[in-house]
């Protein structure tokens, strides 16, 4: 037998690679052209290619009824190669007004019921469009969207459609694809314009900005949302999900209560579910129940719960919400195609693309409409000419043999293009009355104004973004509807807040970024020169950077090196063992690679008479109001403009008792300036000249807010040497000068590490670089002049120096608790020095 596939092109390839190409090439097409929206225009592929056939078939909201079989038909035929039920079913859909909150089609006949009815068969059903969706093609033939090859190439059709109406959110979506899934809820679009409008003039808004406009979902039956949690989880994160409850009252029949279901949650078959409460009364699983009849009609849906004499109507309630679908979750899942790609959004990005789409749409109608607009005034041109010159254009066409001839004739005498010069071929003999040539000014006139404007739209941004305010606010007038969900609080969402007692602790950071908490109460107070114990276990390479005292319920500022600034409540932070590691700050707050916490400041309101004065380490000071940061994004914010070399050094909060800002440096120079030198500025901004260094190598290593100059400053250098000194010794100066002596220095002190406000109701932390941290008493330091050196305050290995200072609540008792020191893992009390009661000499 001969070898059939003798001289035959055979590749061998292997099966695995061919099943992986094939399935692969199958998810895609099902996910971009299938299963799921297109974010600009919230429509799926054949929602879309229904919409533009009927486009096509002029089956506008004014236009006559037309047979949806016609309409399936001309979809499957030009643009969807798919079954026609599948295409009858998306079609039935949109014109349902119980599944859309907007519908897009408009119905003649059986399109279905809340009962799960089915709509009558395509050929006796009829459509057009609505009105809203004309909106939706509006300008599409304006060159507005890009368009496609369908399927076998012999038309083309629209890739995504000019929209005027946030669709996606408007009506929502549901699909299934391969390997993810979207379900997006209806909401309302008054809410959805006026979100819209916000973004405009504030691109940068959050989710939480947004939601004092858009509320939460609508559905189109109503009902009731029980609980916002999930809603703001979806709005942030891209899902979420959210209770969806029958909305109901309770009539008196005799001495029985009847329970009247007035509102379904979305999507629920009222047929099924009253079969099954039916089914619940008969089977004794929930007691109470009499009767269950439908009496709903045209004029909205009632179902009727007779209860028996004694059963309480809320009782019975609760047990339907347990038990059928009175009560259902509805999991957002913000999932939509965009660029090609899927991706879940969140609020504001979902809004934010839809935006963008209407800006491109409107500046490729802008371009389309000034390219006609010129076409047109440059024939006007040509024909002006012509009348101006009417008797030598008369005398050259009488002349010529043809048209031809003539076109060229005038051209070469008018110095006419050819298109003007047919143009003046074609014009009526009518056109050369006095009346039409006044008409012919009039139209060049025009022309030119609106040449003008359309030019105007293109290069001004706030012109683009006037007109699509005020298309929106045609679109709000025209087709926004009072809200039909109600959104209740539940009282199953418990603020966590709630449930953590407001409790000091200590926070510290790493070098490498390491976060934690600890009860204060785990660390015991030392006298002066004591030795201290270990605060964070900590890697070789790593070592304690900053720590601070706070509440659990206090607000949080991280302020970078780079000039960002985040917002966290202290609860979020995990607690740890007074030893554990921590946990990296950059999972709890979104840092970039290079960027560092330099100052972590509690709050515990932004009030707008506070402030936050930043220092950098170039000597640069700015104010801003507090209230600034209020809205912080979860990316952080600007909080000031740095120069290339600059970073954050501190930064403190300031109020109506601050007086004075006082900057130390590295080499002992202080400066103390009154706070009204530097007025408050906005984010955005770089500040003012705080200090003025006497050494190149000089820089800022901390600052202070001072109320009046009988405060006393504790400052520390990195071999433990401290003292503590009136604010008065400071002379004032004016701002930018080089100031006076801080602390007299030499290779015993090192240089300066920092310097706080003296409070003697608390102590002093200290921490070290190999991560030991010491409580201080504040009032067993000694009291030193401006230029000395001051005490040891704590004893300092050589290889050892000092790196961060901070005040924190004394404790009640001065005395070390030693049964408590003994239930701390890892800890040997014999290295502490618990009794030398003041271990430094003066300096």
């Amino acid at each position: 037998m001969e070898n059939l596939f003798q001289d035959q092109d055979i590749v061998d390839i292997k099966i695995e690679d061919s099943v992986k190409a094939s399935y692969l090439d199958y998810s895609m097409s099902v996910i971009i052209g299938r299963a799921l929206p297109d974010a600009k225009d919230g429509l799926k592929p054949v929602h879309r290619r229904i919409l533009y056939a009927m486009h096509d078939l002029n089956l506008s909201a004014k236009a006559s009824y037309k047979k949806s079989a016609r309409i399936v038909g001309d979809v499957i035929g030009k643009y969807h190669p798919h079954g026609d039920s599948s295409v009858y079913d998306a079609l039935v859909r949109m014109a349902q007004s119980f599944s859309m909150r907007a519908p897009l089609i408009d119905g003649q006949g059986n399109f279905g019921s809340v009962d799960g009815d089915n709509a009558a068969a395509m050929r006796y059903t009829e459509a057009r469009m609505s009105k809203i969706t004309e909106d939706i093609l509006k300008d599409i033939d304006k060159d507005t969207v890009n368009f496609i090859p369908n399927y076998d190439d012999t038309v083309r059709e629209p890739s995504v459609l000019p929209t005027r109406i946030p669709t996606l959110l408007l009506n929502g979506s549901e699909g299934i694809a391969v390997g993810m899934a979207t379900k997006i809820p209806p909401h309302n679009l008054g809410e959805l314009l006026e979100a819209i409008l916000y973004i405009i003039d504030n691109p940068e808004a959050t989710a939480d900005e947004l939601m004092e406009f858009i509320k939460g979902p609508d559905f189109p039956t109503a009902a009731t949302i029980f609980g916002r949690r999930g809603i703001i989880d979806a709005y942030n994160t891209g899902r979420g999900r959210v209770k969806i409850r029958a909305k109901h009252h309770i009539e008196t029949k005799g001495k029985k209560e009847v329970i009247v279901l007035d509102e379904l949650p979305y999507q629920v078959n009222k047929a099924r579910l009253i079969e099954q409460i039916a089914t619940l009364a008969k089977d004794k699983q929930i007691d109470g129940i009499a009767e269950v009849r439908d009496e709903s009609d045209r004029e909205g849906i009632r179902v009727v719960i007779e209860l028996k004499k004694d059963a309480m109507g809320e009782i019975v309630l609760n047990n339907l919400y347990k038990s059928t679908p009175l009560e259902t979750t509805f999991g957002i899942i913000l999932l939509a195609v965009h660029n090609k790609e899927p991706k879940v959004f969140t609020l504001p990005e979902l809004l934010s693309v839809f935006l963008s789409h209407r800006k491109t749409v409107i500046i490729r109608r802008t371009i389309f409409d000034l390219e006609k607009a010129k076409a047109r005034a440059h024939i006007l041109e040509g024909l002006k000419i012509a009348v101006d010159n009417i008797d030598e254009v008369v005398k050259i066409i009488r002349a010529s043999s043809n048209d031809a001839d003539a076109r060229e004739k005038l051209s070469a005498r008018f110095s006419l293009s050819e298109i003007q010069s047919q143009a003046i071929l074609d014009m009526r003999l009518g056109r050369l009355t006095g009346l039409q040539r006044d008409k012919l000014e009039a139209e060049y006139a025009e022309l030119m104004a609106l040449i003008a404007e359309l030019e105007s739209i293109l290069k001004s941004e706030v012109r683009l973004n006037e007109i699509i305010k005020e298309e929106l606010v045609e679109v709000k007038e025209k087709y926004s509807t009072p809200r039909l969900t109600e959104i209740e609080d539940s009282y199953d969402e418990i603020d966590i807040e709630d449930l953590i007692p407001n409790e000091p602790m200590v926070v510290t950071i790493t070098h490498n970024g390491y976060v934690k908490r600890v009860p204060i109460k785990s660390y015991e107070k030392q006298r002066r020169g004591g030795k201290g114990k270990v605060a964070v276990t900590t890697h070789d390479d790593d070592f304690i950077e900053r720590f601070f005292v706070t509440n659990t319920h206090d607000t949080l500022m991280f302020v970078t090196n780079m000039g960002q600034l985040y917002w966290l409540r202290v609860y979020k932070i995990p607690e740890g063992s007074r030893i554990a590691k921590g946990k990296a700050v950059v999972n709890l707050i979104n840092l970039r690679p290079d960027e560092k916490i330099m100052e972590i400041i509690p709050t515990t309101d932004f009030d707008e008479s506070k402030s936050l004065a930043f220092f950098t380490r170039n000597g640069v000071v700015k104010r801003t109001s507090l209230s600034e940061f209020s809205n912080v994004r979860s990316n952080g914010v600007r909080a000031i403009v740095l120069d290339d070399t600059d970073e954050i050094v501190t930064a403190k909060i300031t109020n109506v008792n601050s007086q004075y800002l006082m900057i130390f440096t590295s080499l002992g120079q202080c400066i103390r300036f009154d706070i009204e030198k530097t007025r408050d500025q906005g984010r955005s901004t770089r500040g003012v000249r705080g200090i003025k260094f006497k050494h190149d190598t000089d820089f800022v290593v901390d600052a202070n807010v001072v109320d009046n100059i009988e405060q006393e400053l504790l400052t520390v250098s990195e071999k433990g040497i401290g003292k503590r000194t009136t604010v008065e010794e400071y002379r004032e100066t004016n701002r930018a000068g080089s100031g006076v002596i801080s602390m007299k220095l030499s290779a015993k002190t090192g240089n300066v590490v920092g310097a706080v406000l003296v409070d003697e109701t608390q102590d002093l932390m200290v921490l070290t670089s190999i991560g030991k941290m010491i409580r201080v008493d504040m009032e067993s330091i000694r009291k030193a002049g401006r230029n000395t050196s001051g005490v040891i305050i704590v004893d300092v290995d050589k290889k050892d120096k000092v790196v961060s200072i901070a005040k924190c609540p004394k404790e009640e008792d001065d005395e070390l608790d030693l049964e408590s020191a003994d239930t701390m893992d890892g800890i040997d009390l014999n290295e502490f020095n618990l009794t030398n009661d003041d271990k430094g000499n003066e300096e």
